[in-house]
């Protein structure tokens, strides 16, 4: 069994200092049918987007991604995909994106990173179906030493940080319409609702986890993840697993 904690961190001024904890399993649940979605979806849909803190003014490169709305369709000056050219082990798969904070992990100022329980289970299972990309919106020097240490396995193939979101509203958002690739065959597993607004029928919700460790959020979510990384067209599966 591996441990809970990650690292000591401040996300200002990473400071690695591993420290054992272990997560219980005592209480494992029976993995859910793929209406937890269903379910999770439209617990979501009422819930607003984690907050995060206020951000800075937008500076003249954020500004020039946007150009602004029309039809409530975002335009985009910037045409550079964020990712490089698929490998030949990923090609085929499905691109899933996937969320840090409060999604696989929980830290907070000066105080140990907890890993989600079963997400060196999920991990593992996700790279083996799909082509994973991390992509968060805390800042590089803060996400790039805990993933280190919780992706001991190379599950993701590109790290994605708050550099390389959207500043709209208030909010860093992920655009999945910059990643170079097919958005037919492009998941994101986020927490925050807020992260996804530009492609909501791309999502996956998933609880926000901070501490509890009978949580079994990722596991659950597996069946789901298993049925999607076979689907020619993400859009029907998930109007499918939504109930639609």
């Amino acid at each position: 069994m591996e441990s809970s904690v990650i690292t000591q961190v401040h996300k200002e001024d990473v400071q690695v200092a591993p420290k054992t904890g272990l997560v219980s399993r005592s209480s494992l649940k029976q993995p859910r049918s793929c209406n937890i979605f269903k379910a999770l979806f439209c617990c979501l849909q009422a819930q607003d987007g984690a907050k995060l803190p206020p951000p800075p003014l937008p500076s003249p490169s954020q500004q020039a991604l946007l150009q602004g709305q029309e039809n409530g369709a975002l335009i985009k000056l910037c045409q550079g995909s964020l990712l490089p050219e698929v490998t030949a082990e990923d090609r085929g798969k499905i691109c899933a994106v996937i969320d840090l904070d409060e999604t696989l992990v929980h830290s907070s100022f000066k105080v140990y990173v907890l890993k989600r329980p079963y997400v060196d289970e999920f991990l593992r299972r996700m790279g083996e179906l799909f082509e994973c990309v991390l992509f968060t919106a805390s800042l590089a020097k803060y996400a790039d030493p805990v993933t280190d240490l919780l992706d001991r396995h190379g599950v993701f193939r590109t790290r994605l940080f708050r550099e390389s979101c959207v500043f709209h509203q208030g909010c860093y958002v992920k655009d999945l319409s910059r990643l170079g690739r097919d958005l037919h065959k492009t998941l994101i597993l986020d927490n925050s609702p807020a992260s996804y607004i530009f492609h909501p029928n791309n999502a996956v919700p998933v609880m926000s986890w901070f501490d509890d460790a009978d949580d079994a959020e990722l596991l659950n979510l597996l069946p789901v993840f298993e049925e999607l990384s076979q689907a020619e067209d993400i859009y029907a599966q998930l109007d499918q697993l939504r109930g639609h």
